[in-house]
């Protein structure tokens, strides 16, 4: 995907860009649930505690999507509140 900023981009595109992101952070943390819930099961199951340090550690690797869907929810309402 082409590098664009959210200011060069046109309303359809920024509503585009965040169907499409929503959509990717939805299935990937319901992927990350279920890795976790079986992660908790090895960590119980094998007392190996240490692996609990993972859990924090793969939450971080959402960050930046969620960033980048909170810029663009931002410039959307930018935009809808000047064409109002």
């Amino acid at each position: 995907m082409k590098n664009n900023k959210l200011s060069e981009l046109t309303l359809t595109e920024l509503n585009k860009q965040k169907k499409q992101l929503s959509g990717l952070l939805i299935g990937f943390t319901m992927v990350m649930l279920f890795l976790f819930g079986a992660l908790l099961f090895l960590i119980i199951k094998k007392q190996n505690f240490v692996l609990l340090a993972v859990i924090p550690g793969c939450a971080l690797t959402l960050l930046p999507a969620a960033i980048k869907l909170n810029q663009l929810n931002a410039e959307i309402k930018l935009r809808s509140s000047e064409i109002n």
